[in-house]
């Protein structure tokens, strides 16, 4: 009787040793869950894209500059000759006839900066307006070009303008105009002008 109750005992030193090492396990099980519940998902790094190039820019044209004529004078006395010599316009001969005329005109009336030639349009004188029309160029200028001068000048600052005004079209037929109203009569000479005007009727009724 005694025998079997002295198997029936567990050793004290076995179920402690048991105990610990289930808590062990269930202690570390937890730190496990707790340690992957704290960890934040992280995103995947996408690889720089490669082989994208931003489209290039439009670039603006250079614009074409040009030349138009500009006349003057050249001589002594009572003879003189008309020398052309040429301006810079970013304007399309072509396609802009009265913006490279007005630029011809803006250089005409400054002056020549070439002291071999000259002009006998008086000092002041301006451009009120350029138009290129189907009768012809029509050259509006200020009273200042009527002012001073004898039949020799009055015919040299004519034949400046309409040469001038025909540098892109030698053939064209030219309107002098004095603040808005026709040129009938230029100086105290009385320097008859029968417009339209042109080259040609130029050299046949007057002699530079």
């Amino acid at each position: 009787m005694v025998k079997q109750q002295q198997n029936r005992r567990i050793p004290v030193s076995g179920l402690v040793a048991g105990i610990a090492a289930v808590a062990v396990t269930a202690g570390g099980g937890a730190a496990w869950w707790h340690w992957q519940s704290n960890q934040k998902p992280t995103r995947p790094i996408a690889p720089p894209i490669s082989g994208i190039q931003e489209a290039p820019k439009p670039q603006t044209p250079p614009v074409a500059q040009q030349q138009v004529e500009v006349f003057w004078l050249k001589g002594s006395g009572v003879r003189q000759q008309l020398v052309a010599t040429t301006a810079t316009t970013t304007a399309d001969i072509k396609k802009q006839p009265t913006a490279a005329l007005k630029t011809a005109f803006d250089n005409l009336l400054s002056g020549p900066k070439d002291g071999s030639v000259s002009t006998t349009i008086p000092q002041g004188t301006t451009l009120r307006d350029l138009k290129v029309e189907k009768d012809g160029i029509h050259v509006n200028l200020s009273e200042d070009f009527t002012a001073g001068g004898g039949s020799t000048a009055m015919t040299g600052r004519v034949a400046q303008v309409i040469y001038t005004a025909t540098s892109l079209d030698p053939s064209a037929k030219v309107w002098i105009e004095v603040e808005g109203e026709p040129l009938e009569v230029l100086g105290g000479e009385g320097l008859e002008l029968e417009q339209p005007l042109t080259r040609q009727s130029l050299g046949e009724n007057f002699t530079l």
